[in-house]
């Protein structure tokens, strides 16, 4: 686009300066780019993209490294450099900045500009994109608040402040729900963006121009925020909101995702899939956490050999420490392997057979065979233990590269699964009314297609299968299939961990750093936020400190308002 302009600025300049007066009637190239042909569409891609498969930087220092692992969905791997025991749960200023800070903050650019292109004066102003806009704005601000707490908001995008203030969260939230509301509103009716160049197609990368697909995102991304709130100290909108959300029409049988394209050859110059960076970042590689492994498999859920692959097996011979303050803890080492064994439900001498001497420890696996989760949040102490062939990988829909042709899991925005089960966690809370139940398995269904299986065997027998219990036993369960519905968008999955308190196996909190890390300022406490990027203490000290004395300490342990 850019060098199509650039051609016509200087066909401008040579017309000018030349030959006849007639040149320009009798010269005019056919295919030419003008004024009229450009569009807005042009610019959406980018919008999308950079927020929701950024490059790999992010992904590496921001997804992978913090709410990735913070969720309980992935772990890292084997012996590597990169595996010190506190890398990810302790503060480390570089992978904070340049892994969620820094990208947050970047993407207001992207943003703004956006906007302001498309907003009322701007050079292609059209109320439908500009709608789309405040719809992505809405995802933006969600995430970004419930990484850090209170950011700027309402100030971030005036051209006339410079030193923006940080909002509260109570106040973010209703702001989004208010551009939410206008975004829908805008949208009404309407099903395009225009017609001819005005007309957003392929260039929308979620919905392929469908406007009303945007409005019912609006919708289920109004009743998300609707339902973090829910509970927390002085909100007061919660009821009203989900109640507007669900009568205006959230994601029913469609997907907000964002589709990897497995034919891409450019990696590193555009989006990045988790694979890109799997494969080609520091050597750890990631393994299926614990507590997802142990959720799919206690359920007797499809979806597991979906998600994961079963271990490598095979012989494991681990070598015991023969000096250090290792040698010690020899015996609690040995028993949590042991014990993580067999709670991933594998049976001694069946599923394993275990040899032990004085100086080292051998393990016989079937290969290919077994699932096992790896613990999240181990001690640097214990890693030797951790031999990765004892461990489950990802699947390779999931861990695939961009450049290699095969199918890529997307990243997941917002489904119609979520969607439902946000509906029956809104009639179980009583904030509407309803089936819960009808709404819960309407969500298992959309849940399951999404990985190609169903709600079948096992699975519908398990006490998960069905929406019953107390109050509580139905959120938990609730909880827990919305996070496993959002797999791969770490973001969200944190968050409601944090919010829900659920699964309570992925809220991890330490108290022997011999075998579970305490990892550093957290001191054995759950990750509850990132710290503020450090630039923000050079450039905007004021505004910084004072969210920070009425937040409370820019530490990762201190809980955001929303959190439970």
């Amino acid at each position: 686009m850019k060098n199509k302009i650039l051609i016509i600025v200087s066909l401008v300049l040579a017309i000018s300066v030349s030959c006849t007066d007639d040149f320009n009637d009798i010269n005019q190239q056919p295919d030419a780019l003008s004024t009229s042909d450009v569009s807005a569409k042009f610019f959406v891609t980018t919008l999308q993209q950079k927020l929701l498969r950024p490059t790999t930087v992010p992904l590496w220092y921001g997804d992978l490294l913090h709410p990735d692992q913070f969720n309980g969905q992935w772990a890292m791997g084997h012996s590597s450099y990169a595996w010190n025991g506190d890398f990810g749960w302790d503060y480390f200023s570089v992978l904070t900045d340049l892994g969620s800070w820094d990208w947050y903050a970047s993407y207001n650019s992207t943003l703004t500009a956006y906007m302001n292109l498309v907003g009322e004066g701007g050079a292609l102003e059209n109320d439908q994109y500009y709608a789309l806009g405040l719809i992505m704005k809405g995802f933006y601000y969600q995430a970004y608040t419930e990484t850090f707490g209170m950011i700027p908001y309402s100030e971030a995008s005036n051209p006339d402040i410079d030193l923006p203030k940080y909002d509260a969260q109570i106040d973010i939230y209703k702001g989004i729900i208010a551009e939410l509301d206008q975004a829908i509103a805008t949208i009404g009716s309407n099903t395009t963006t225009g017609e001819g160049v005005d007309k957003l197609a392929e260039n929308d990368v979620i919905f392929n121009g469908n406007m009303q697909n945007w409005k019912k995102l609006a919708n289920s991304l109004k009743l998300r925020i609707a339902l973090r709130a829910s509970g927390a100290s002085g909100e007061d909108f919660s009821a009203n909101a989900a109640s507007e959300a669900i009568a205006s029409g959230v994601l029913a049988d469609t997907n907000a995702l964002f589709e990897a394209y497995a034919d891409e050859t450019d990696i590193w110059g555009g989006s990045a899939s988790y694979g890109d960076v799997w494969h080609n970042f520091p050597t750890a590689r990631w393994k299926i956490a614990e507590a997802l492994m142990n959720v799919l498999k206690q359920s007797d859920d499809p979806r597991l050999t979906k998600i994961s692959k079963p271990s490598v097996g095979g012989t494991i011979i681990i070598a015991k420490p023969t000096t250090g303050e290792n040698v010690a803890l020899i015996d609690d080492h040995v028993a949590f392997l042991q014990s993580t064994l067999n709670g991933a439900g594998l049976v001694l001498g069946t599923d394993y057979t275990w040899t032990e001497t004085a100086t080292d420890l051998t393990i016989t696996m079937p290969e290919n065979t077994n699932y096992v989760g790896i613990p999240s949040r181990l001690s640097g102490k214990i890693k030797s233990y951790m031999n990765g062939d004892l461990f489950s990988d990802p699947s390779d829909i999931v861990t695939q590269k961009t450049n290699e042709g095969s199918p890529i899991f997307p990243t997941v925005l917002l489904t119609a699964a979520d969607s439902h089960f946000m509906i029956a966690e809104a009639i179980v809370k009583g904030l509407v009314s309803g089936d819960a139940e009808s709404f819960y398995q309407t969500g298992l269904t959309y849940a399951m297609d999404l990985w190609g299986t169903s709600v079948s065997g096992g699975f519908s027998a398990s006490d998960m299968g069905t929406l019953s219990g107390t109050m509580e036993e139905k959120l938990e369960k609730i909880a827990t299939q919305r996070w496993l519905a959002n797999y791969t968008n770490g973001y969200e999955t944190w968050s409601i961990v944090r919010d829900t308190g659920y699964p309570t196996t992925a809220f991890i909190e330490s108290t022997n750093n011999d075998i579970i890390s305490f990892a550093g300022e957290l001191n054995g406490a759950y990750p509850q936020r990132l710290q503020y990027g450090t630039s923000v203490y050079t450039s905007n000290s004021a505004n910084a400190q004072s969210a920070v004395s009425t937040q409370g300490p820019d530490k990762m342990a201190t809980k955001l308002w929303f959190a439970r």
